[in-house]
């Protein structure tokens, strides 16, 4: 299977020399596997096609957004107020706007993320529970899943199956739309700049783009915040420059939670929105992200502003959303209190946080809620309807876990590229697919999290 975790882990000698000190002082690598299901999960062809379908409308939508300074002040006007981290981020975008923005290329690289509402006839419905338009990953790997289950399913007898694997390659997808910013970016000695952790447990994910991008002679270095804080400066006309190297993509692939920033690293990130690089994602896009812009799109009407006289987009695009409400204060939100604390299992509670893991369920939503509800700390929030998938059965393969049949739900995640220069789009396309699947003992968390684990879609 795919090697997925890189992990720095130090380790010493026990044996001491007569001064006290250790003997020796070792850092080593660990490398594991990334977890996988032991066979692909059915999922219906016609949902599996509209996720597929429903992609370049989703990029386009992402990129109108990025570009309504009006919608986005609106939409976030109350959570910024009493979420810090959200505040920051938009702190930095009204910066960027009043000095203007220096760079007409804008890249982006996101995934949209479904389950399969149960419906009262037996069939199903897509929903969206959320699009990630930063650092939205498993691109790389899911690019060389399909091998690894055709490969089972031929040593099960299962030879015909193993022939319904769809081909999938998002990391060529990815790496396409990270060529052609570079490219109309227009200099050859500029760099792809990938902005990591110290510590990256999911760096053969990245791997897999970042070699695209070399078979293409574009060069890719590797740095941390604070190496942009310390050796990073702006020429000029603005031009990036990085450990001497100019930078024509700031590639984000760490910054979308509160613990990445020191207030070292928010000036970095500043400097970086300030600067002729093309941002992957810019701040406004990086906004556009957020879950109280994903429950405003849900309001009557607003698709409509970003898609006038497209009725056949909106229609493809609402037909995927799930119920989303706000929690702002007023008569409105008092109504999403008082139904949530009544039905708590039919909700999710979900704050404007990325990386898996921080959505709330069940008895917590009361806990939170009874201790917020009068409070403008509840905008913090928005509230969604709990989509419930068929559940389909499994083995998890997991280093340090017993292999068993468990009960599984999956998510399907789409990527997609595009690319704009100035007002024209050259490039908008779905990028490929990722099938993650978890025990249904699990109501929050991704595979980087530790809860689910690759997969991929038989189609049925």
């Amino acid at each position: 299977m795919t090697k997925h975790t890189s992990r720095l882990c130090k380790g010493y000698l026990t044996k001491k020399e007569s001064d006290g000190a250790p003997l020796l002082c070792v850092w080593f690598q660990v490398v594991t596997y990334a977890p996988f299901t032991l066979f692909p999960s059915p999922v219906p062809k016609d949902t599996f096609h509209q996720a597929l379908a429903v992609q370049t409308h989703y990029n386009r939508l992402v990129d109108k957004i990025s570009q309504d300074s009006s919608f986005l002040e609106e939409a976030l006007s109350t959570t910024i107020k009493v979420d810090d981290f959200t505040g920051r981020l938009f702190n930095i975008y009204r910066h960027v706007l009043q000095e203007g923005k220096t760079q007409s290329i804008v890249l982006g690289l996101n995934r949209s993320d479904y389950m399969l509402d149960q419906n009262g006839d037996g069939s199903a419905s897509l929903k969206q529970i959320e699009i990630n338009t930063i650092a939205a990953s498993f691109g790389g790997l899911a690019s060389h899943t399909p091998n690894v289950h055709r490969h089972i399913l031929k040593v099960a007898g299962r030879l015909e199956d193993s022939k319904r694997i769809l081909d999938n390659n998002p990391s060529a997808g990815l790496a396409k739309g990270l060529a052609k910013a570079w490219e109309l970016y227009g200099s050859e000695r500029a760099v792809v700049l990938y902005l990591v952790e110290e510590l990256q447990r999911n760096i053969f994910d990245h791997r897999y783009v970042e070699n695209e991008l070399w078979k293409r002679n574009i060069p890719v270095i590797r740095r941390q915040f604070e190496d942009v804080a310390k050796t990073g400066f702006l020429d000029q006309d603005k031009r990036l420059f990085v450990d001497g190297r100019e930078v024509a993509i700031v590639y984000f692939r760490n910054g979308y939670m509160p613990q990445n920033y020191t207030e070292q690293n928010w000036e970095a990130r500043l400097m970086m929105e300030r600067s002729m690089a093309v941002k992957c994602p810019d701040i406004s896009t990086h906004l556009a992200g957020t879950k109280k812009v994903q429950q405003e799109l849900a309001r009557p009407g607003v698709l409509e502003r970003f898609f006038p006289g497209e009725p056949d987009v909106v229609d493809q695009i609402r037909a995927t959303f799930a119920g989303l409400y706000t929690l702002d204060m007023g008569p409105e939100g008092d109504k999403t209190v008082a139904m949530a604390l009544a039905k708590p299992d039919q909700f999710v509670l979900k704050p404007q946080r990325e990386g898996g893991g921080n959505n709330l369920y069940g008895a917590e939503i009361c806990q939170v809620l009874e201790g917020v509800k009068q409070s403008t700390e509840r905008m913090a929030y928005i509230l969604m309807d709990k989509v419930q998938p068929r559940p389909v059965h499994n083995y998890l393969l997991r280093l340090g876990t017993p292999l068993k049949l468990s009960t599984c739900l999956s998510e399907l995640g789409v990527f997609g590229a595009y690319v704009r220069h100035g007002q024209d789009m050259v490039l908008n396309e779905c990028a490929g697919h990722l099938l993650r699947t978890k025990s249904d003992e699990h109501s929050d968390g991704g595979v980087a999290a530790g809860v689910a684990v690759l997969d991929n879609p038989l189609l049925v």
